[in-house]
């Protein structure tokens, strides 16, 4: 399952990301927010994506704020998170290949819809090579 989250910055990213879903008939869960009105409290969405990602393994989380930084260093309080700021498509393959990332982090204010939805097809769809990523994994 695909977690959606994101503060008042993010939402109008966010709500573009669901579109592309609902086009090609892929469920998600958005845990908000739900507007653009003001949320200075953009962790506990973080947190709430952070809950629902943690449910199954093969769950992962999309998470957009203004810059991306506050959303994913909230994520990756969580020692069960690996939350990635991802700018292109190349950092969105390597997270995944490399750090088997199972949160994506967006910048809002700063990444098209047209680029973002780029960064998310890469990012769901580039598995996690293993083999020695997979022992730097267990040092997280």
């Amino acid at each position: 399952m695909i977690i959606l989250a994101s503060d008042h910055a993010g939402f109008q990213l966010k709500e573009e990301i669901k579109k592309f879903f609902n086009k090609e008939n892929i469920i998600a869960i958005d845990v908000g927010c739900h507007s653009r009105e003001n949320v200075d409290d953009y962790p506990d969405f973080a947190k709430a994506g952070n809950e629902k990602v943690l449910e199954d393994p093969r769950n992962v989380g999309i998470y957009v704020c203004g810059s991306g930084i506050g959303m994913s260093m909230v994520a990756n309080r969580n020692p069960k998170i690996r939350a990635a700021l991802c700018r292109d498509e190349a950092s969105a393959s390597l997270s995944r290949r490399h750090n088997d990332a199972n949160v994506l982090c967006l910048a809002g204010r700063s990444t098209s819809p047209r680029q973002a939805i780029k960064i998310v097809k890469v990012f769901l769809t580039t598995d996690f090579e293993g083999g020695r990523h997979a022992k730097r994994i267990k040092k997280f």
